[in-house]
């Protein structure tokens, strides 16, 4: 009987009694990949497969596959081109996304709150993930007829056919956006969706240079939004702060009563917070506003 024949063996045993233990709900090798990560520390930033083995009482065959399976993933990584191991740049890339997302939401959530309390109206904080938009923070009006919409933290829609969307996608050059859109017609939603990936890209140059974005009914019938773009620390555009209004048209008395201006200065007010401080010049100097020719 080999070694390996051991380990299977020993790994059997351990999965059967993990099994009939009363945590039934865990994943034992979910469970094993992230107790491998969390040995990995400053004072020990390097380690090898025996070691792991032998500190969380796991047959080694398992460990290996353990590591191969999180390098792969980018969560770990070859030190010097040996057997040893350390943290890859997923595992920062996790944990720069969440502190960016959780300072986004924690710094904007009392934004949006005022801004509802200001308007009336259900105020949100939007992002960008690839070819969508993701509602990250909500704060819901007061008003009964805002029951009716079916917007909540988490609700992805597509974002080239959103003013959210194209508000988000103002930092994009032609070829970024042809990149993330590269078939020659874009699904249609409405009459008002974009159609080419030339009628998107003139969109969003005009909200760009207009710096928001009303929408009347152009997604969904009976729903109106303005949406401003909140920037960070690198000028780039990292969300929108948006209101909502459950009409197919916005009242002219929203409009005069300083709705547009109250959207973009709680947008504002969130990227100072995240740190972004225009320069002088035309569009604040942004580099990306002058890469879109605007």
């Amino acid at each position: 009987m080999t070694p390996d024949t051991l380990d299977d063996g020993r790994e059997a045993d351990v999965e059967r009694n993990e099994a009939s233990s009363d945590t039934g709900y865990r994943v034992p090798g979910l469970e094993r990949g992230l107790r491998i990560l969390m040995e990995f520390s400053p004072r020990e930033p390097v380690l090898g497969a025996p070691e792991l083995s032998r500190r969380l009482n796991i047959p080694r065959t398992t460990v290996f596959r353990l590591l191969q399976t999180l390098e792969s993933l980018g969560f770990l990584e070859r030190a010097d081109k040996d057997r040893n191991y350390r943290l890859g740049v997923a595992v920062l890339r996790l944990g720069f996304e969440y502190l960016s997302s959780l300072e986004l939401t924690d710094l904007g959530l009392p934004i949006i709150e005022g801004l509802r309390d200001a308007t009336g109206l259900t105020a949100h904080i939007v992002i960008r993930d690839g070819r969508d938009v993701v509602f990250v923070a909500k704060a819901q009006s007061h008003a009964p007829i805002f029951s009716s919409v079916k917007v909540n933290v988490g609700t992805r829609l597509p974002a080239h056919a959103t003013t959210h969307g194209q508000v988000l996608m103002g930092d994009l050059t032609y070829d970024e956006l042809k990149k993330l859109y590269p078939e020659p017609e874009l699904e249609r939603f409405t009459a008002q969706t974009p159609a080419t990936i030339n009628e998107l890209y003139d969109r969003i140059r005009d909200d760009a240079r207009r710096g928001f974005a009303i929408s009347e009914s152009s997604f969904e019938r009976g729903i109106s939004v303005v949406s401003a773009p909140v920037r960070n620390d690198t000028r780039r555009i990292v969300a929108v702060i948006t209101t909502t209004i459950p009409r197919r048209e916005i009242d002219a008395a929203l409009l005069d009563g300083g709705l547009v201006d109250k959207v973009r200065r709680a947008a504002d007010e969130l990227s100072q917070r995240l740190n972004y401080r225009p320069t002088s010049g035309p569009n604040g100097g942004n580099k990306y506003m002058k890469a879109l020719g605007l």
